[in-house]
């Protein structure tokens, strides 16, 4: 596509997107549930699309943590589309009031949510994301422009050919969602200022910093999935190692998935020896330090690297520390914000851990892979981001939503207020 139809399609994004924003809630949710029928009714024709994709991924030699995400299945299918139905189910993002006063009788400031506008969202080989990321600007009235991984190429397009097919006759038709494939088209959306209102990139942090570094178009989410766990010396130890199996097994690939193990030096010859052996029964590579070497026998020794690489793969890391404070000065030094867990039977320890590790999401006595959209209540999400500007964590309906502030009055002028005569406001709050 050359760069002027490129952009005559942003800009068909963008004006379908002003129909979108005030479109009824009731259209968006039948848009929804139309979407969720379509992919039904289309499974085996984006199945045999995916199973092109998987084919060419697997001939190039694409590491198994890409194919897993590459892979669409009847497991996934069933996941995106009851999540389109749980969004039809949620209320109604736009209008909502966020703050109301009353800044004298009849004088009335509100501020409510609208739609950002259009959102460029550049991710990784998950088809299922696409579908996901699709539904949360629907609901949320945002347009989306959509560029996933060049190895689900095919996927993607025949799952935005499904979606707009499904919305076509509605108010505001099909052009509300785009699909862009090449790099050149990337390279055009960085320069789409004033066609777009916000990017979200899900990649590398290369990739991230590189999309940061070639726009002026605001930039929100996450470059590495970091995330650690630590396993207090209070724990319950059989509940522990239930939540570190988990944290690492469950869908590896993730990015919620934990990738460092933190074990209080006081509890190492009991647990860690449990540690190993499910580790071990379930595949996983370790990497231990000195200290855990000890007591997990088919370890590899860590070195240094190995605290800073996320792996997304059956592989992990493990380190022995000496108490709380020491485990966050690690999660501190080494880790990515995203998520992090303590696992303890001790209150002032969770506190701790909850205030001084700066992460989006601080979870306790439980497994990191709960930091996700879906299992938060939110319907779905685009991303985590772990910036402390507009959205952190799980990014849903909220996050895609801006805000006005809108004053009612009958009249009023500045002049009246202003002056040793003037009058004074009253400033009741009403929300």
């Amino acid at each position: 596509m050359s760069t002027d139809s490129l952009f005559e399609s942003f800009a068909e994004v963008r004006s379908a997107a002003s129909v979108l924003s005030v479109s009824t809630d009731d259209e968006r949710k039948k848009a929804l549930r139309l979407i969720a029928e379509a992919l039904t009714s289309g499974k085996n024709e984006i199945f045999a699309q995916n199973a092109v994709d998987m084919e060419n991924a697997k001939a190039a030699g694409i590491p198994d943590a890409i194919l897993h995400r590459l892979l669409f299945s009847e497991d996934k299918l069933r996941s995106v589309t009851k999540g389109l139905l749980e969004l039809a189910d949620q209320k109604d993002p736009i209008g909502k009031v966020r703050e109301k006063r009353e800044l004298d009788p009849g004088f009335i400031l509100e501020k409510r949510t609208f739609p950002i506008g259009v959102i460029g969202m550049i991710f990784e080989a998950r088809p299922d994301a696409l579908v996901q990321i699709a539904g949360l600007a629907l609901r949320s009235g945002n347009g989306i422009i959509l560029k996933g991984g060049r190895e689900a190429a095919k996927s993607n397009r025949m799952l935005v050919k499904v979606i707009k097919e499904a919305t076509k006759d509605l108010s505001f038709g099909s052009d509300w969602i785009l699909g862009i494939e090449s790099h050149e088209d990337v390279d055009c959306l960085l320069k789409a200022e004033g066609y777009v209102d916000l990017l979200i990139p899900r990649g590398s942090n290369a990739f991230v910093r590189h999309v940061m570094d070639n726009t002026r178009i605001p930039v929100i989410g996450h470059a590495d999935g970091l995330c650690a766990t630590y396993v207090d010396k209070s724990a319950d130890l059989d509940k522990a190692v239930k939540v570190c199996l988990d944290a690492k097994v469950q869908y590896p690939a993730a990015c919620n998935a934990t990738e460092t193990f933190l074990v209080n030096q006081d509890i190492v010859s009991e647990f860690l020896p449990k540690l190993a052996k499910v580790f071990s029964d379930n595949g996983i590579k370790v990497h231990a330090d000195k200290k855990a070497i000890v007591f997990m026998p088919e370890a590899v020794p860590a070195t240094d690297r190995d605290f800073d690489t996320e792996y997304l793969a059956l592989e992990c890391a493990v380190k022995v520390v000496s108490s709380v404070r020491e485990a966050v000065e690690h999660i501190q030094k080494h880790g990515s914000h995203h998520t992090d867990a303590i696992l303890t039977n001790c209150r002032e320890n969770a506190d701790y851990f909850v205030a001084k590790v700066d992460s989006a999401d601080v979870f306790v006595n439980c497994s990191t892979r709960f930091a996700d959209g879906f299992r938060f209540g939110l319907g779905a999400e685009v991303g985590i981001a772990t910036s402390k500007l507009h959205a952190r964590g799980p990014v849903g309906l909220d996050g895609l939503m801006t805000t006005k502030w809108i004053l009612c009055g009958d009249g009023q002028t500045v002049a009246e207020y202003s002056g040793p005569d003037g009058k004074s406001f009253h400033h009741k709050e009403l929300i």
